[in-house]
């Protein structure tokens, strides 16, 4: 391999071989292609990172779980699960995220953007995902199914908390007695009770 330095208008000092690879991202051209599919690369690496989403190869585990990864950055993002780190800080207040993504995401809170369109509607969302939950309103897709009865639902959050049912799992407790519930709203729902014989008690003692 030459290693003499060499000049691209817009990074300077490229190794021979750096230019070589580096000199596709201005002409397009993908070499590597994908023997299974229709994708193609402009690097080898690339391509054999590709190929575990086919080979199902996930050669980067988790120290601290079962969880393994088909990439090393993928693991780098789930460490801080472990380690609680979150390195991306929003410069407008105190939140801080352990993934770029989420964070530009949040930004958007304080801009009002909301590039995401629904086609249907003239809904607008700030991140793809919460456009793809709102388009099954439209279309009627529930993908997710529950493993022990034929319901199925549009929102994750929607089969787990159906999936509780089953389970008998209450997780919401209220704080003034010894009531729980399977999902929040009912939990607010009832602690209206206690607000309301509350209000009656106060009315009760001003009574003359």
């Amino acid at each position: 391999m030459l290693l003499f330095f060499t000049h691209c208008s817009y990074l300077p000092g490229l190794i021979f071989y750096q230019l070589k690879v580096h000199s596709r991202i201005h002409s397009g051209e993908k070499p590597f292609s994908c023997t299974l599919c229709s994708m193609s690369f402009a690097n080898s690496d690339h391509l054999k990172v590709h190929s575990r989403i086919h080979t199902g190869e996930k050669p980067f585990s988790c120290s601290l779980c079962p969880k393994s990864f088909a990439h090393a950055n993928h693991l780098k993002v789930h460490s801080r699960i472990h380690t609680g780190e979150k390195p991306f800080s929003c410069t407008l207040c105190q939140k801080s995220f352990s993934h770029s993504h989420h964070l530009k995401v949040h930004s958007r809170i304080h801009t009002g953007e909301k590039p995401f369109s629904c086609s249907s509607c003239e809904k607008s969302f700030s991140d793809s995902s919460a456009l793809r939950q709102h388009s099954r309103f439209h279309t009627g897709e529930k993908p997710f199914s529950c493993t022990l009865c034929p319901k199925a639902f549009a929102q994750p959050n929607h089969l787990k908390v159906h999936s509780r049912v089953h389970t008998g799992e209450k997780p919401f407790r209220c704080s003034l007695c010894e009531k729980s519930f399977s999902d929040r709203s009912a939990l607010r729902q009832h602690s209206s009770v206690h607000n309301r014989e509350n209000s009656t008690a106060v009315l009760s003692a001003q009574d003359p």
